[in-house]
């Protein structure tokens, strides 16, 4: 099988079982980030079989793995989403995500730890090589599919799964950084 032919098979398969693997995997995850992490993980295995064109079901493999995987999320110790992580005040809990997003016109307070957060983000956003960061800003803040990116960057789809998953790595581990040093104040 040449490289072209498997880069195809990759290619149709992505696009074909997508949507349908994330379907069957947010209701079993606690949150659309761990979804999207456990089908990168699916597509990077899938993408790193050397024997693609043995592979009789397609389907039934693609799921099997995916039920693995997602098997495997709940065992391990995850490192920690942003979204995931709280902030206490006065009036009680509140997620971080809903504070990013908050209207901080009458809070002083508030838009320091927004600026603060988005600084770190932006911060460790520049710190990735340039392509995982492209991938990583093209998927996230301006909604494009891997399948899309891969194609405007005429690169195959496990390089782009490749370099999402090293770019979601890298800031997961500085904002829980972040994360600490604020819990510490």
């Amino acid at each position: 099988m040449s490289k072209k032919e498997k880069e195809n098979i990759i290619s149709h398969t992505v696009n074909k079982y997508g949507e349908k693997l994330m379907a069957f995997i947010k209701p079993k995850v606690r949150n659309s980030e761990d979804a999207e992490d456990i089908l990168q993980e699916v597509w990077f295995q899938f993408s790193n079989l050397t024997n693609i064109s043995d592979i009789v079901n397609i389907s039934g493999w693609l799921f099997s793995v995916t039920r693995n995987k997602i098997t495997d999320n709940y065992r391990k110790k995850r490192t920690e989403n942003l979204e995931d992580f709280n902030y206490e005040d006065e009036s009680g809990l509140i997620l971080i995500r809903d504070i990013l997003l908050e209207d901080n016109d009458k809070n002083p307070e508030l838009k320091l730890f927004q600026d603060d957060i988005w600084k770190e983000l932006l911060k460790a956003l520049e710190e990735l090589p340039e392509k995982q960061r492209l991938v990583y800003v093209e998927n996230e803040f301006n909604d494009k599919t891997l399948q899309q990116i891969a194609d405007e960057q005429n690169q195959n789809i496990k390089t782009i799964i490749s370099r999402k998953a090293y770019a979601v790595k890298h800031l997961r581990y500085k904002l829980k950084e972040l994360y600490q040093d604020l819990k510490n104040d």
